[in-house]
């Protein structure tokens, strides 16, 4: 049998005969396949590439809420039934399989090293029920099913095949294989991530990235993890409330400019996977890459600093090969051209804090597929077409940058860092209504332009977008966290100029307490809590949240006049 460096100088196989497809993606995880089952079902014939093959490992397995919307949205928009599935917990386990977990909340505990952690120093951010629900994706199976959902509208699947070149003309664009196999599509999506060939080929990549946020990672999934609840020895009354424990969600802890992420697959009901995904992501200014220590070793080191959490890895062991990245942060200088777009995570990447990676890259996908629809339709690929998506996934990276940045910053000073969660949770909520009344008018007749009306707003990228006063109060959380960074101020000044701001912003909601005093940590919001949000936005609320509680109520009252359940 020929070694690999043997089969490496053998002369590539002569170019074959062009396959012609309207659409070539590059790349099969979840954003490529979701996008290649949207364009399918449209009748759009599709090349669906991979340089690998399924199942495999692969993060991104924690939901937000915005992200399930965009998912009920692309369902909806496209007529994809099966994107449904991911909605919840107890869809995606009768319909993919019992390997899932729910997640109810984002909780956050701040630790110091060798000392127990203060309870009073946790946070933590319940998802409201009553607006959707999230899930930890376990992703081997979630990827390969809707590999299959995309072969079923017609995709044609490649697997293991390597493209060796890309080449752009007026007329298309060819994808030639290391196998000699050649397709000429007239669109190329590259949704294959960091090691994108668009990117390499165009020479996109930003060096060094404008991204001012800096961090490493290293995670796998392990076995036997224990419930923070169980091993955390908080009193009764400096614990989350008692339906919303630490190990129902996302559990992040922080310490100085990095954080440890637990999130359990076994925390449902009826799942039958013991598995938790774990990772620690830190600063690698701080925390450079040792030379002389395995994955496992420096995972294990860090353990030991922190007794709190090393008591939920007793008896615990890893299942999977460590991954040991270097920087995670990458940036584009241009997103999208004629006939071509780097897609979501081939353009660039912050970091897995606030599970944004996937929201970010549906919403991507939602703007860019009628787009493409459109561009075959009329034959026209010129790049002022998808210039939307190109400001799109610019300030999706840049605002993402913001909070992120600002947040490990903060880590080390819990007050500062309780604010900084603050104006992250706060405008969450109106965030996703915004999304959920454009998909229940679009229910409501039909009329596509509900959802490209999201698009005119003036902060394309920022999660609530027509919000002038949210982006007046994550601008002001950036520069003054800045400012603690750079000595100017000390976290507490710093954490009163935010708490302040929070104070001053009319459309910071009071139902929910985000303007309570500093002893308010958990936040859940029951259905009489939503019912008293609702009220204060379409009432009380500054002109942006009237306007939006009013609207969104509007498409509560038709949902129930036509009979359906209101989600």
């Amino acid at each position: 049998m020929p070694t690999d460096t043997e089969a490496a100088k053998k002369p590539a196989p002569e170019a074959a005969e062009p396959i012609p497809c309207d659409v070539a993606i590059l790349g099969s995880g979840l954003a490529g396949s979701v996008m290649g089952a949207i364009l399918a079902r449209q009748g759009v014939k599709v090349a669906l590439i991979d340089a690998g093959q399924h199942p495999r490992f692969a993060v991104g397995e924690s939901q937000n809420p915005q992200l399930v919307e965009w998912l009920n949205i692309l369902a909806t928009r496209y007529d994809v039934p099966e994107i449904k599935y991911m909605l919840d917990v107890k869809a995606i386990t009768e319909n993919i399989g019992p390997h899932h977990g729910r997640k109810q909340s984002f909780g956050f505990v701040r630790h110091t090293p060798d000392r127990e952690p203060d309870p009073r120093e946790a946070t933590m951010f319940v998802i409201p029920k009553m607006l959707t629900e999230a899930i930890h994706l376990y992703r081997q199976d979630t990827d390969s099913y809707y590999l299959g959902v995309a072969a079923k509208y017609g995709c044609e699947l490649r697997q293991n095949w390597w493209a060796t070149d890309v080449d752009v003309d007026d007329d298309g664009v060819t994808i030639t294989g290391k196998n000699g196999e050649v397709f000429r599509a007239k669109y190329l999506i590259d949704a294959s991530g960091f090691r994108s060939p668009l990117a390499q080929k165009f020479d996109l990549r930003e060096t060094p990235s404008r991204v001012k946020h800096h961090a490493r990672s290293l995670f796998t999934h392990y076995i036997g993890v224990k419930p923070y609840d169980d091993v955390c020895n908080y009193p009764q009354a400096l614990r989350p409330p008692e339906e919303s424990p630490f190990h129902g969600g996302t559990l992040h802890h922080l310490i100085e400019r990095g954080w440890f992420w637990i999130i359990p697959f076994d925390n449902y009901q009826d799942s039958r996977n013991p598995l938790c995904s774990v990772g620690l992501t830190f600063d690698e200014r701080l925390y450079p890459k040792p030379t002389d220590l395995t994955p496992e070793q420096e995972f294990n080191k860090y353990l030991d600093m922190y007794p709190a959490v090393k008591r939920q890895f007793e008896g615990a062991r890893r299942v999977r090969e460590w991954v040991s990245t270097d920087r995670i942060q990458y940036s584009s200088k241009r997103t999208v051209g004629a006939r071509w777009c780097l897609m979501s995570h081939a353009a660039g990447f912050i970091d897995p804090l606030y599970s944004r990676g996937l929201s970010n890259t549906f919403e991507v996908v939602d703007a860019l597929a009628w787009r493409v629809l459109d561009a075959l339709r009329e034959n026209d690929f010129t790049e002022e077409r998808f210039a939307y998506v190109e400001k799109l996934e610019q300030g999706l990276l840049d605002y993402n940058d913001k909070i992120v940045n600002s947040s490990y910053i903060a880590f080390s000073h819990f007050r500062l860092w309780n604010a900084v969660f603050r104006v992250w949770a706060c405008f969450t909520t109106p965030a996703t209504m915004r999304q959920i009344m454009a998909r229940q008018n679009f229910e409501f007749d039909g009329d596509d332009r509900h959802f490209k009306e999201m698009e005119n707003a003036p902060y394309t990228g920022l999660w609530w977008p027509d919000s002038h006063a949210f982006k007046h109060l994550i601008d002001l959380t950036a520069e003054t966290c800045e400012r603690f960074e750079a000595g100017e101020i000390d976290g507490d000044t710093a954490a009163d100029i935010v708490f302040q701001g929070i104070r001053d912003c009319e459309s910071v909601n009071t139902p929910f307490g985000w303007k309570d005093d500093e002893s308010h940590r958990f936040y859940r919001a029951t259905t009489p809590t939503m019912m008293k949000f609702m009220w204060w936005a379409s009432t009380s609320g500054p002109k942006e949240m009237r306007d939006l509680g009013r609207s969104f109520l509007k498409g509560v009252v038709r949902q129930g006049l036509r009979g359906k359940k209101v989600s």
